[in-house]
């Protein structure tokens, strides 16, 4: 339940971040049957509360998996900055989720983000949404 809860907590952030920021997009790739071509033609659509959902399935695994390798090999960054690194650490998580779901395009689901700059204010935003719910779901493990 707490990974599922999670997921939606993700997804939300990832929603309001795409909102918020200019630079950080999500698409949803589908295939549309055009008559005339005879042929399958790609073309992007509004996203949908599935893309959503996939795009912050991977977001939660690079979370899970990179980024405390990144965070112990950015440690002595971290403590010179006083945590300010941080922030670094979380827009380049943000940026291998981008890079991540360009390049394989995960059930059509793309979260595009432009460059370093909108995934710093992403970070930001993910990460205030993400204070956010875990100050109103009471018994939410604290991270």
């Amino acid at each position: 339940m707490a990974l599922v809860l999670r997921l939606i907590v993700n997804a939300v952030a990832l929603w309001v971040a795409t909102l918020i920021v200019p630079g950080i997009d999500l698409h949803e790739t589908v295939g549309i049957y055009d008559p005339g071509a005879g042929a399958l033609e790609d073309q992007v659509s509004i996203p949908t509360v599935a893309a959503l959902l996939i795009v912050a399935v991977v977001f939660t695994l690079v979370n899970a998996v990179i980024k405390p390798f990144v965070q112990l090999l950015s440690l002595p960054l971290t403590i010179l900055t006083l945590g300010l690194f941080l922030l670094v650490v979380n827009a380049l998580m943000l940026m291998l989720t981008s890079w991540v779901t360009t390049t394989f395009q995960p059930f059509g689901a793309e979260y595009a983000v432009s460059g370093f700059w909108a995934a710093f204010f992403g970070a930001i935003v993910i990460g205030l949404v993400n204070w956010v719910f875990a100050m109103l779901i009471p018994g939410r493990a604290r991270d």
